[in-house]
């Protein structure tokens, strides 16, 4: 059976987990030190348009700005009068010019967020594009009969022009009542994200993404996930909230785990999360997977290592191939590595076993969220993948560049090191009004320079007219050093200090690793996730045919507009709620036309707003039944 674990017994992390019996198939893990801000919503502030990169640099309230290419810049935003076939950036936009922009790739390195202006706020079963008109249509993993079912379920759903929607693969087997639901909570939440960007001058973060718990359920929970176990109440309250709105009928399968063993070790997965942080994975047959980042790509390299079960080099070959293609495929949603990526399999002569292995690998990822292209296996043996990026990669989060290799994984040997110091205190000596050069070095380097290269150095002084002075610096790792040059009128050549009080103390790391680490509150945004609790209840009974929300933001039922007046009718036969903000006269009327099919909750006809919502919630539920006949 699938489970999905939630792991949040620390603070600092929280982890999630699907699991297929004791086998690790997913992983998603959130730091609490680092914010994730891929589908934040804000209002920015161009900055500076660049003809050359044809895209703009948009402030947005972070310290990078983002980068936002021309062809992610929505119409509604053109210049009147501009030619859109021939239209250039310049000509579009202007410096200081205020956008609604979504965050689409996160920072990497020394490279700002990709933005678009294209906003997509996704439910959970359908994707809502607000200013993207020609954007809709069924996700690409729903294929077959359930594809067109898909498609004649959304022709029936009334999307607003100069809108589109996607069907997510969550929303197979629903009917139009559960997406129109989730039509209308989006709806809701884009007129609330559009209102608060009116009324508020950029840059500000408008909308914030769901928080892990909420985005895990929403993206990966599926009929076949038969419990979701939680070790924590905070985490496990949260989860059952969003279930009980967006999927009643299975807030059943959230438990609390409560048992003394670890929830992940008692599913024995925590040395397959390990795996995911190694370069090197083993395979069952004694092969190995060797995966190395570079700028440019992931390179994945096949080892056949200690693997003999095959009669012969081609059937070991394969057999390390093929597991190497199911092992890599799951690497890749567990690290959720992005963009380009080289596998490098053992080389094998028969055309039939390549094909073999292109096919395990394109059934293995068959189950790939991302979105992955792949080619086919290269006479020299390589195979190319792209693959979309869904969120930072595992070692983004957790790793940080290695301070004495500086990321390459290899660093001089002390006799190299030593050479190379000699030939810069070399140079610096050469150098006109030279009295002294200072380095200071580490112990090994300066052991190998004081003994092998003494006669050197001496000679090298004689020569320049030069004191050359080696302090042994215990707290300087190869292959870091400090060369100083000290001129002739420099006052500290008058000191007396002796050399090995010249050696320098480390810079204290300690301020770095405190701004690294520090625990950054959740920032504030002008619009949070909407969960409009009185729908919720109604809707629990299957029989409310809509919602009309006015334009108010008053926490109860509001932050909407009337979307669909046709649904107070009478000829429709079913209840309707109405909320918020319409004059009592109207509810009133709207009332009356439709007896016993709708129920007043607005709080513009009590005197104390919201006090008797309750009442009015067990009035509407005994009117529904009766008019279903129960």
């Amino acid at each position: 059976m699938k489970r999905m674990l939630f792991n949040a017994t620390h603070q600092e992390e929280l982890r999630v987990a699907i699991v297929d019996g004791q086998k690790l198939i997913d992983l998603d893990i959130e730091t609490a030190g680092r914010e994730q801000r891929k589908g934040n919503i804000y209002k920015g502030v161009v900055t500076r348009i660049e003809p050359s990169l044809e895209a703009c640099f948009v402030n947005y309230g972070e310290e990078r700005h983002g980068f936002l290419p021309f062809k992610e810049i929505a119409r509604t935003y053109f210049k009147e009068g501009v030619d859109v076939r021939s239209a250039r950036i310049q000509d579009v936009l202007r410096e200081g010019q205020e956008l609604i922009v979504q965050v689409e790739k996160e920072e990497r390195g020394n490279k700002g967020a990709a933005l678009t202006t294209f906003i997509s706020l996704a439910g959970r079963y359908l994707v809502l594009m607000p200013n993207n008109p020609r954007g809709g249509g069924v996700s690409r993993r729903v294929e077959g009969e359930d594809r067109q079912e898909l498609r004649e379920t959304m022709e029936q759903l009334p999307v607003p022009q100069g809108m589109s929607i996607i069907a997510r693969t969550a929303g197979i087997g629903r009917n139009v009542e559960e997406l129109q639901w989730d039509l209308s909570y989006l709806m809701q939440l884009w007129t609330a994200i559009d209102g608060a960007a009116r009324e508020n001058a950029g840059p500000i973060l408008i909308y914030l993404e769901s928080s892990l718990v909420i985005r895990a359920i929403r993206d990966y929970f599926s009929p076949d996930i038969g419990e979701i176990l939680i070790d924590t109440d905070d985490i496990a309250d949260q989860a059952c909230a969003f279930m009980s709105v967006v999927m009643p009928d299975n807030v059943q399968r959230v438990k609390r785990y409560r048992d003394d063993v670890p929830l992940f070790s008692r599913f024995q997965i925590e040395h397959q999360i390990e795996t995911a942080y190694a370069r090197t994975v083993p395979l069952p047959s004694g092969g190995a997977v060797v995966i190395d980042h570079t700028e440019a790509l992931v390179a994945v390299d096949v080892n056949s290592a200690r693997a003999t079960k095959g009669s012969d080099i081609e059937e070991t070959a394969l057999r390390t191939n093929l597991e190497a293609a199911d092992e890599v495929a799951r690497q890749l949603r567990l690290r959720d590595l992005g963009g380009l990526i080289v596998i490098d399999f053992i080389d094998m002569e028969d055309g039939k076993n390549q094909r073999a292995v292109e096919q395990r690998l394109r059934e293995a990822l068959h189950f790939d969220r991302a979105r992955v292209q792949m080619g086919k296996i290269s006479r020299f043996g390589l195979m190319e993948l792209s693959r979309q990026r869904l969120r930072p990669a595992l070692n983004e989060g957790s790793h940080i560049t290695c301070p004495r290799c500086n990321g390459t994984g290899v660093i001089r040997d002390t006799e190299s090191s030593a050479l190379q110091v000699l030939r810069l205190i070399q140079e610096e000596s050469m150098k006109e009004n030279t009295a002294a050069v200072h380095a200071q070095v580490p112990v090994e380097v300066a052991t190998f320079l004081l003994n092998e290269k003494r006669t050197d150095i001496a000679k090298m002084e004689a020569r320049s007219k030069v004191n050359v002075i080696l302090i042994p610096n215990k707290h300087l790792e190869t292959p870091h050093h400090r060369i100083e040059r000290l001129r002739h009128d420099d006052p500290r050549l008058e000191s007396a200090k002796a050399s090995f009080e010249l050696a320098e103390a480390p810079e204290t790391n300690l301020a770095y690793s405190a701004q690294e680490h520090e625990v950054k509150a959740r920032p504030e945004a002008l619009v949070k996730s909407i969960t409009p609790a009185l729908l919720k209840s109604c809707l629990q009974f299957g029989s409310a045919a809509g919602w009309l929300f006015d334009s108010h933001s008053d926490g109860y039922g509001g932050s909407g507009r009337v979307f669909d007046w046709s649904l107070v009718s009478s000829e429709s036969a079913r209840p309707v709620v109405l909320s918020g903000g319409l004059h009592a006269g109207n509810v009133a009327a709207a009332i009356e036309s439709v007896r016993p099919f709708a129920v007043d909750v607005s709080s513009g006809v009590e005197e104390s707003p919201g006090i008797k919502s309750a009442d009015k919630i067990a009035r509407f539920v005994a009117q529904v039944r009766r008019a279903d006949g129960n």
